[in-house]
């Protein structure tokens, strides 16, 4: 169990979620999209967030600003936010721009919507979790998403239902965060896919 709980926080990590949420649009949408047009999305969306955000981990590591990857002190959870904001604007502004695919140009903006007010947050010392926060936007996302093209993937909402609560235990388990922080960052998370639905749904 204890190993399970580990590994959860493991594969639902943060770093994660963005890929996750285009993965998700490009697998829901009825819209043809050609190869080369998800190729061309997919590709440096999973560079600018996992791989740039692994280096600069490693980098943090070597200088000694940071101690593990789920950045467990309020100083050390400051340089990933500010890093992912940046990467979600050159993600918003090269990638992605508007009017080109609104469903995933907003899925971002939510979570650049999200990241800053973690980061607001951590200044008046509340440490909300970044894991929960991204798995609000992810099923809030996928809520969206089924409603915005009438299509029936309950199964998948209700699997990641399911994640969210064994995310929520396993960071419990690990002594990572209170309930309250738990709470915190699902509701950031949520309410921030929330604030940019009327301009795509």
């Amino acid at each position: 169990m204890r190993f399970l709980l580990y590994a959860i926080s493991y594969i639902f990590h943060p770093l994660l979620i963005p890929i996750g949420g285009t993965l998700a649009y490009f697998l829901i949408t009825p819209r043809f999209n050609s190869l080369e047009l998800q190729s061309g999305n997919i590709l440096p969306i999973f560079i600018l967030t996992v791989i740039i955000p692994i280096i600069f981990f490693l980098i943090l590591k070597n200088l000694g600003l940071i101690s593990s990857v789920f950045a467990p002190s309020l100083k050390e959870r400051k340089y990933p936010l500010y890093m992912s904001m940046v990467l979600y604007l050159m993600i918003l502004y090269q990638v992605i721009p508007l009017n080109y695919i609104n469903e995933l140009y907003y899925f971002f903006v939510g979570l650049l919507i999200a990241t800053f007010s973690t980061l607001l947050l951590l200044f008046v010392r509340v440490k909300a979790s970044i894991h929960l926060l991204g798995m609000g936007c992810i099923l809030t996302y996928l809520v969206a998403l089924s409603i915005h093209f009438e299509i029936n993937i309950t199964f998948a909402i209700a699997i990641f239902t399911l994640m969210t609560g064994l995310v929520a235990t396993s960071r419990l388990y690990m002594r990572a965060h209170s309930k309250l922080e738990l709470i915190i960052g699902f509701m950031v998370g949520c309410c921030s896919q929330l604030v940019v639905l009327k301009y795509w749904l």
